[in-house]
């Protein structure tokens, strides 16, 4: 694939890490067809035991693809499925996460100057949009660079919707030990790198709550 930055809307490929995710892993693929011109998904599933391979399975569209992964670690998870991607541009998506709006535009401009682009998620707790306090404080409708977490007291991103390119990734990979914040701790080394990321609260999704859901669970 040639590795200039193409438009996401035409070629990107999506990375969603399932693991029992029935609840709304249907809404998430809905949503990356929705938004994007033909892209390619890409599942990596951890040993699911629930409805949600089923539901991969409805949806009629012929590039999406369902990878199993054993010994499961996020970092892991999206090193497998990068390796398994076509398109240089890259959404990391959560199983629970519903894109509500894209700037293209916005995002292909912040791709071809930044390492990574983390956009806005807005928590919603069985239905409802709840007020974004505590990890969800940092999802503010001001876009911003290198943003640093004074609850977390390091550099904030969050791979729950995500974008990259596979190139960057390629010599940037998420660290497999780590059982948690691999994207926090990708920040800290991008920046020590000497780039940048950027964070677009002009695309945003919807993240539903899950009881296994990471984020739901306070900061660590």
């Amino acid at each position: 694939e040639n590795t200039n930055i193409i438009n996401i809307k035409e070629r990107t490929s999506v990375i969603i890490r399932n693991k029992n995710e029935e609840r709304y892993i249907g809404y998430a693929i809905q949503s990356v067809i929705d938004n994007f011109k033909s892209p390619e998904i890409i599942i990596v599933d951890n040993k699911s035991t629930d409805n949600s391979l089923d539901i991969i399975s409805s949806f009629n569209f012929e590039n999406i693809k369902v990878l199993s992964l054993d010994q499961y670690t996020p970092g892991k998870s999206i090193n497998f499925g990068v390796k398994n991607c076509s398109f240089e541009n890259i959404l990391v998506l959560s199983a629970h996460s519903e894109i509500q709006k894209l700037n293209y535009e916005k995002i292909n401009m912040a791709l071809g100057k930044y390492a990574a682009v983390f956009c806005k998620q807005v928590p919603i707790f069985h239905g409802k949009k709840i007020t974004p306090r505590y990890i969800w404080s940092h999802f503010s409708n001001i876009s911003k660079k290198n943003m640093f977490s004074k609850i977390e007291n390091r550099y904030f991103m969050h791979n729950a919707f995500c974008f990259y390119r596979k190139s960057m990734l390629e010599e940037y990979s998420f660290n497999e030990k780590l059982y948690g914040k691999e994207d926090r701790y990708w920040a800290s080394d991008i920046v020590k790198s000497g780039k940048s990321y950027y964070y677009d609260h002009t695309s945003y999704c919807h993240h539903h709550y899950t009881e296994r859901g990471a984020t739901w669970k306070g900061i660590g």
